[in-house]
């Protein structure tokens, strides 16, 4: 198993992607939500977005950004924008854990994700809403009301186009092309240290997860953290074609040896107890898988590698990669 430790040494590496990713977005939005006074900046200039909802008028600079899922939080931080207001996850950290502390600061929080208060968004006064349809399309009516209100289909797996679509609506197409080249440049890296792409290939990996109230889910291929695996090059096994839709596999804890690979990384949502981690992990079963007994097996934190999706999530991801692999 990887250590906390380890995991916090890694933060140096990530954090260097990352301040090449937004770098460029520095000095054109500071590191606090911005007033009444400073929304004059954008001078009034508007630019249309090409929506999930249709065309959307937005402004060419927005000042009162209000994020309403994890994604679009992702995006906005990466691109040098603190939002005004965002919504909240499951998670016991509110906002996720694995996003810089300062950039978080002074963010409003407007409720749960899947339950946004319309109320606290609209007393915020926002000039720009990100969300997508999957997530909110059944409040778009309400929410255009408040706010020019840019969605995009889903979330996971076109998490690339979709973060294209928030940097047009957010003024930063130029920012997000810098911060795509960064990743693409990480993820070559990353392979290399690997052993090269043959090498790469020929490394299976699975990433399962335990999820408190439900069975538990071997990821396919269509998700955003096979999205990674895939950049990087890596291997997957038989059963993750057997994915509903792509997504996921999922079952019982007497199935778990069904995720057996050359590497396993494993996150756990909710209780763990009630997630069925614990029982599994213990198992027999779980023990007799070859990962298992050759040390390749990874623990690793849920809000990072399932829930944050984006481009900042993406540079830890990268680093915890290659130094659990490359062990």
């Amino acid at each position: 198993m990887s250590s906390m430790l380890r995991r916090r040494g890694l933060l140096a590496g990530s954090l260097a992607l990352t301040a090449a990713m937004t770098l460029s977005a520095c000095g054109t939005n500071d590191d606090t939500p911005s007033s009444d006074s400073a929304a004059s900046g954008g001078a009034g200039g508007k630019h249309t977005v090409k929506t999930a909802m249709g065309d959307v008028e937005v402004p060419d600079a927005p000042k009162r950004v209000v994020v309403l899922d994890t994604a679009e939080l992702d995006s906005a931080i990466t691109l040098g924008v603190k939002p005004v207001g965002a919504t909240h996850t499951g998670t016991a950290s509110g906002f996720l854990s694995y996003l810089p502390k300062d950039k978080l600061e002074g963010i409003a929080d407007v409720g749960e994700m899947m339950t946004p208060n319309l109320e606290a968004i609209a007393a915020l006064k926002p000039d720009l809403i990100l969300t997508s349809k999957i997530r909110h399309g059944d409040k778009y009516a309400e929410l255009k009301k408040i706010a020019p209100t840019v969605m995009t289909e889903t979330t996971g797996e076109p998490w690339k186009e979709n973060f294209r679509i928030h940097a047009d609506a957010l003024g930063k197409k130029a920012e997000a092309t810098k911060a795509v080249a960064a990743y693409e440049a990480r993820t070559a890296k990353v392979t290399e240290a690997l052993g090269g792409k043959e090498k790469a290939a020929a490394t299976e990996v699975n990433v399962v997860r335990f999820i408190e109230g439900a069975d538990i889910r071997i990821y396919g291929k269509k998700n955003y953290i096979s999205t990674i695996l895939a950049d990087v090059g890596l291997g997957r096994p038989a059963i993750t074609d057997k994915a509903k839709d792509g997504f996921s596999y999922d079952v019982s804890p007497e199935k778990i040896d069904l995720a057996d690979a050359e590497a396993v990384f494993h996150s756990t949502y909710g209780d763990p107890e009630k997630a069925k981690q614990k029982q599994t992990l213990d198992s027999a079963l779980w023990k007799s898988m070859n990962a298992v007994k050759n040390n390749k097996v990874f623990s690793v934190d849920d809000e990072l590698w399932i829930q944050g999706i984006g481009y900042t999530a993406a540079a830890q991801i990268l680093d915890e990669l290659e130094a659990d692999l490359t062990k």
